[in-house]
């Protein structure tokens, strides 16, 4: 039971948090679901609360989406996360941890040599950033960081950004997660109760968090958005060579 209230505060807070920011919440749920399952079984329960979370931010922000941005990434972030949710189901539990804690590490820090550098990707890679992002969303559902990286160069305006976000995301969990009810049904009913739970959680959040969009700079909330993902993926790697 004090494993089950955890998670419910974790994504609450999470799910407030990422509303601004516009990504983190598989980020940041995963290390408290795993707590209580495999890696392949926690994937998947993330993933239905990701998307009722995404479901809850589209309808909160729906009028402020740019349709031009959602035309331009989705079929290939759908694409991505079809062939990576596919993928999931054939990496053993210990190297996709590894992958995860990996990656999650390295992004935060080419995030910041991007702002050093001054670089700027090219828009003619939006079609690779999409794809990668679908990818890493249906391998492991952390999408966000990746998408946002190309995401907020294009949409300065908050409301735009987060709503934008929220929709694209949607069409990553709604790709991905019949492939993980195909492959693992009974993993995923097994932890209904606690899906349903983190679902309301997330849903509850997405109010407050609409809130903090109207009245918070959003750079401060992916600050800390960020600094949470290099503490999950470090999280991550300990856990695949313990």
């Amino acid at each position: 039971m004090e494993m089950v209230v955890l998670a419910f505060l974790g994504c609450f807070l999470a799910a407030a948090l990422t509303v601004p920011a516009g990504f983190g919440l598989s980020t940041m749920l995963t290390p408290v679901v795993l707590l209580m399952m495999g890696p392949h079984e926690a994937v998947a329960v993330v993933a239905v609360v990701h998307g009722a979370h995404n479901a809850g931010k589209f309808v909160a922000l729906r009028e402020s989406v740019d349709l031009s941005a959602f035309r331009h990434y989705g079929v290939w972030l759908v694409a991505g996360a079809i062939i990576g949710a596919l993928l999931q189901n054939q990496v053993p539990q210990d190297p996709l941890l590894a992958v995860i804690g990996v990656f999650l590490v390295l992004l935060p820090i080419l995030t910041l040599s991007e702002s050093w550098t001054g670089y700027r990707i090219p828009e003619a890679n939006d079609r690779v950033g999409g794809f990668g992002s679908g990818f890493m969303g249906g391998l492991s559902g952390h999408q966000g960081a990746l998408r946002a990286m190309f995401l907020t160069r294009r949409l300065s305006d908050k409301m735009t950004y987060a709503a934008t976000a929220s929709v694209l995301a949607l069409c990553v969990d709604l790709s991905r997660i019949p492939v993980y009810l195909f492959f693992r049904p009974d993993e995923i009913v097994e932890h209904l109760q606690l899906t349903a739970i983190l679902v309301v959680a997330a849903l509850l959040g997405v109010r407050v968090g609409k809130r903090w969009l109207e009245t918070m700079k959003s750079e401060l909330i992916r600050k800390i958005v960020m600094s949470g993902i290099v503490a999950s993926g470090a999280f991550y790697i300990l856990e695949s060579v313990a």
